[in-house]
């Protein structure tokens, strides 16, 4: 994605740290701000790989510093609940003023309720999403209490304790401040459809702070499961990649399109039978793959670049084979009147040694090899049958295709089949 770092005038005045994501291709199909969890910044790695997954969906991301955090002016111990959502406010009106009203908020723990709290706010903004996030500011004044009873017995004024294994100096005036805060009303006033991701062993934020925002707001709502993750998303880079994908899709429905790419990147025309097509953004591996019918996705693992979330061109090519081999066993069974009760088919790709490979007819280097292991199921079987259905297995159009001779012919795009430019290969 393409980073474009920014600065505009915060809650008291100081300047506030940001950076702008744009999609690599294209105009922003629409504008996001992202609010970072409590003390962290806009640079945790989690709000990164979110953002990003977010640009590559078409979107233009807005994340910023709060005042007094990472790159932001200000003194942290003079900060509230409440001059976060003067923040808040100040990055909505920036992008108001420069570009274009944000369609999208996104908060991750704090943030997220600091979202809930301002979002109903604007107009423009057409839908809001939580990322283990609490449902009161009550949760975090209790962290500080226990961290801090000096300040909250008023025997001092402030004090410096560790957060995330670093000192933060906090003020009476903070815990006085998420005190006074009613987040559940704006969350019941909130009138935006809303997404509340949640791990359900979050030791941060507890899974019922996720229950109480759900119940509390208004339909459309959804809430989506984050598993295993932990509460910054960090142990599995995954999880937040997972984040901001489904959050793509799911704000599409609100914000007037789908999760696949551009339409000046997708071919005007609805695809023929048979037709696939494939695009890739500007950088990575992820491919968003379109038939007839269906749209998903391909990648490659992250050791070796990629983001994982989905199944890698040789995953695809052994799908092919194996939904193909057990598809005709299916066929061929129904046709005889056969008892077959199920197929599972297992598939591994790897090379061998051609002088290891006793029936190939490749001679030096290495060869390709799929082994394929078929389990057929149905106690009623014959062996003669189990052999028969063996065989059939071969006769899998697939199976066909990769034996026999293939010509992969190449040419420009939106050229002819009679340019001469386009060349074959076999």
């Amino acid at each position: 994605m393409k980073s474009q770092p920014v600065r505009f005038p915060g809650a008291f005045g100081n300047q506030l740290a940001a950076r702008l994501e744009w999609p690599e291709t294209g105009p922003p199909r629409a504008f996001v701000v992202f609010a970072h969890c409590f003390t962290c910044s806009k640079d945790l790695k989690a709000v990164h790989r979110i953002s990003r997954s977010l640009t590559e969906r078409g979107l233009a991301v807005l994340r910023f510093d709060f005042s007094g955090l990472g790159e932001s002016e200000g003194e942290f111990a003079d900060t509230n609940f409440s001059s976060n959502l003067e923040d808040l406010r100040a990055a909505v009106a920036f992008l108001r003023q420069e570009h274009q009203p944000p369609s999208l908020m996104i908060g991750h723990s704090l943030g997220g309720t600091a979202v809930l709290a301002v979002a109903g706010e604007f107009p423009e903004v057409r839908a809001v999403a939580t990322i283990g996030s609490p449902s009161d500011t009550e949760h975090v004044r209790a962290g500080l209490v226990d961290r801090a009873p000096d300040v909250a017995a008023g025997e001092v004024d402030e004090a410096t304790i560790r957060l995330a294994g670093r000192p933060i100096k906090i003020r009476r005036q903070l815990l006085d401040d998420l005190g006074r805060q009613t987040v559940l009303e704006a969350i019941a006033n909130l009138g935006r459809p809303l997404a509340v991701f949640h791990s359900p062993i979050d030791d941060v934020v507890d899974i019922d702070h996720a229950r109480r925002i759900y119940q509390t707001a208004k339909h459309p709502k959804s809430f989506i499961s984050l598993d295993d993750a932990d509460h910054l998303l960090l142990r599995n880079p995954q999880d937040a990649f997972y984040v901001g994908t489904v959050l793509a899709a799911w704000a599409g429905r609100y914000l007037g399109f789908d999760d696949a790419p551009p339409a000046g990147d997708r071919p005007e025309h609805k695809l023929d039978h048979g037709e696939v097509h494939v695009h890739g953004g500007a950088s990575g591996f992820l491919q968003t793959i379109e038939t007839e019918s269906h749209r998903f996705l391909g990648d490659e693992p992250v050791r070796v670049g990629g983001t994982d979330l989905g199944p890698t061109p040789y995953d695809l090519l052994l799908a092919a084979l194996g939904t193909c081999t057990s598809m005709t066993l299916r066929m061929y069974a129904s046709h005889k009147g056969l008892p077959l009760e199920g197929v599972d088919v297992a598939l591994r790709h790897g090379k061998i040694h051609a002088a290891d490979c006793e029936d190939c007819e490749t001679e030096k280097g290495k060869v390709d090899e799929i082994v394929r292991e078929i389990t057929i199921h149905g106690d009623a079987l014959e062996p003669a049958q189990r052999k028969r259905l063996l065989e059939i297995a071969d006769r899998c159009p697939v199976h066909r295709t990769l034996e026999g001779e293939i010509k992969i012919r190449t040419r420009a795009g939106g050229t002819s089949s009679s340019d001469p430019s386009a060349t074959g290969t076999s």
